[in-house]
Formats: C-alpha cells, structure tokens, sequence
C-alpha cells in the first residue's frame, strides 16, 4: 500500500519545494483540497496506488486551517491507511520574515504585523507540529538541500523505519528536528592543518586523519553499538522516522567524516546530509 503524507507547516516553510520533490519521486501530490474532500479523494488515489510511490496532500492556509480539522482528517485517513503521518515544516521566526519580506507575499493569517502573523500561525499549528511524525527544519537549509533532504527520507516508500544521517557544526546551531545528536568535537580538528583546511570529511585525507584516531575508533564503536540496538526498538515502537545527527565545531571535517563511517557501518542506504559542509 502506498504511503499518505498530510504536509502542512509554517508558511514560508517550503510546501511548494517539497510538494515538487516528491513529485519527482513519483508520488501522487495533491495541493490546497479543501480538508473534506481529503479523505475520500485519499480513497480514490489508492485505488490505483501501485502506480504511485506514495500519495501526499499539501495541505495549507488557503480557507484557514485548524489543528482540530487535520488531526480529525489523519485520524480519519488511518483508518483506510495504517501508514498516514503528517510531515510538518518549520523554521525560526527570523527566517520567515526574511521570506516574506524577500518575496513581498502577504502572510495568510494578515494580522496587525507581520510578526504578529507569524506568532498567531505558530500557536495555531502548534498541536499539529506536535502530533507529526517527522518535523523538518528548513530554516538553514536552500531549496537544493530541502530537496535532497526529502529525496533522501522518501526515496524509498516500503521501509517501516526510515533513518536519516545530518552532519552539522555548532558554530550554525544544533538541528532542531532530530532525534540523536552526538558531539565529536573533542577530536583534533582538521581546520587547523594547512593542507586540510580546504577539503572536506568527504576527501580520503580528512576521513583518514580523523578516522584513524584511537579516540575516534572508541567514539564510533560506541555510537555505532547504541544505534545497533536502539534502531529496533525504535521501529518495534512503531516510530516512522529516526534522524541522527553528529556535529562538530564547523560542520566541514570531523563530523562530516565520522557521519559517512556511522552509515557505512550500520550498512544504512541512506545518503548522509551534511548541512554546514559547503559553509
């Protein structure tokens, strides 16, 4: 049975990119249906739903939107598919106003400010935020990232827990929509070697200093040893999704490297993100 996604979100917070992402995937996208035609069209999509990797609803402010209408049309869609979650879009506030202002639209709520509208959206969509099974930041990601990140979680519609890979650097914050995070700045930084300074985690010279470090052997028998067992647990619980991130001071050299040798040993297929690499 293909999957249903309900995706909804702070406005600014890139709907359009991901409705377009998953279209590119093959999924069936459905933008702005008014949330009582949800259900039955849902039931009208499936009757065909081999010829799609998943059926997704963009659902919006367009004739206003209640917490208490979309839980009631998920509830309502589990009952025809067992696998229906909402995927929510956020990012900070300062970041929506950049936007909003960078591309002159009006915010949907029109309240007395711009701010206002945004806090007024912010508390309107906070149970729904809540009751989501997979929360994307997509406040310090371009539309190119945001749609790699969703090719990455999507791209396969059948696995009953997906797992993604972040690698991140403190100095731009910690994610906000991740489960795991894992510091490994305490390992000697690349930065501050001339000759490595310019590359990567994913160039073999970075990888190989900070991998044959005693100390991070240790750091990655151990992650890789928590995640081995927590991974199933985590989907016996029934959870969707699972976003592991590893972080260091930049976001370009150790975590970068360390991310990439955590997939390879848990044999994940899942590319890593990496988010403050090109920074």
């Amino acid at each position: 049975m293909s999957e249903v996604l309900l995706v909804t979100g702070m406005s600014g917070a890139g709907r359009s990119t991901v409705a377009s992402a998953l279209e590119d995937l093959g999924w069936f996208v459905i933008d702005n249906l008014p949330l009582e035609l949800v259900v039955r069209v849902g039931e009208l999509a499936s009757a065909d739903a081999h010829e799609y990797a998943g059926i997704a609803f963009i659902v919006g402010r367009s004739g206003g939107l209640e917490s208490e209408a979309l839980l009631a049309v998920e509830q309502e869609l589990r009952r025809h598919h067992e696998g229906a979650k909402i995927l929510f879009l956020d990012a900070p506030d300062d970041v929506l106003i950049r936007r909003f202002e960078g591309t002159r639209r009006r915010h949907p709520l029109e309240a007395a400010t711009l701010v206002d509208s945004i806090a007024d959206e912010r508390a309107l969509l906070g149970p729904i935020r809540d009751a989501a099974a997979l929360v994307i930041d997509t406040g310090l990601t371009n539309t190119n990232q945001l749609r790699r990140r969703i090719v990455e979680t999507f791209s396969d519609a059948m696995e009953s827990l997906r797992i993604s890979l972040v690698s991140f650097g403190y100095s731009y914050g910690i994610p906000s929509d991740v489960d795991i995070v894992f510091d490994c700045r305490f390992l000697p930084n690349p930065h501050w070697i001339d000759e490595l300074r310019p590359l990567t985690g994913l160039d073999e010279p970075v990888a190989r200093y900070v991998l044959d470090q005693e100390p991070a052997q240790h750091f990655l028998e151990d992650v890789v040893n928590m995640l081995a067992w927590q991974i199933p647990a985590f989907a016996q619980e029934g959870k969707s999704y699972l976003s592991i991130a590893i972080g260091c001071t930049g976001g370009r050299h150790r975590s970068v490297a360390i991310a990439e040798e955590v997939r390879r040993r848990l044999h994940l297929d899942t590319a890593v993100f990496h988010r403050d690499i090109a920074r």
